[in-house]
């Protein structure tokens, strides 16, 4: 997900929409709207909750343009704010119901079904907070650091998540030992 917009674009629609341009505003969401979405779609587990984090990211952009200082992407800045809230939505969501993996459920039985599944249906199979840290750091190319200082964790935290998914994502797509 490259950025749009070239940097001096991009500082020049900035400074246009805090002076209250409304076309330069649009221009920016329309720019980003679809890397946004595909972002939250990949780090919530529902159409809805990626259009809500959508929302709530622009929502939010519109709100803090200021805090963009222009020295860096744009795309950059607005993915920080995408992520931030789409763990937000999940932090809230785990204080609601805690979530159970089936072969968390399952463990000990002694069924030996072969589990083969696409990697789409993997991650979708992790828990939030995983696959958020897997798609973070493998497809965003956030730094553990960065991942920690989003989520509110230590970076130890981040490269555990990402080691325990992958063993995982593995083991459900048939990648470990067939012997087991």
């Amino acid at each position: 997900m490259a950025d749009t917009i070239p940097l001096a674009e991009a500082q020049s629609l900035v400074a246009r929409a805090r002076a209250g341009d409304f076309g330069a505003l649009e221009h920016v969401y329309r720019a980003y709207e679809r890397s946004v979405y595909t972002l939250a779609r990949r780090l919530t587990k529902t159409p809805e909750d990626a259009e809500d984090v959508l929302q709530e990211t622009f929502l939010e952009v519109c709100r803090s343009l200021g805090k963009w200082r222009g020295d860096g992407s744009l795309w950059g800045w607005i993915r920080q704010v995408a992520a931030s809230k789409a763990l937000m939505r999940y932090r809230r969501e785990k204080l609601r119901a805690t979530e159970v993996l089936a072969d968390d459920a399952a463990a000990g039985s002694t069924v030996d079904v072969p589990l083969r599944l696409d990697l789409e249906a993997a991650l979708e199979r992790l828990p939030e907070r995983s696959r958020a840290v897997v798609w973070l750091h493998d497809v965003e190319g956030l730094t553990h650091e960065e991942i920690a200082e989003l989520m509110g964790m230590t970076a130890s935290f981040s490269k555990s998540q990402l080691a325990r998914a992958h063993q995982k994502l593995r083991a459900w797509l048939g990648e470990e030992g067939a012997g087991r």
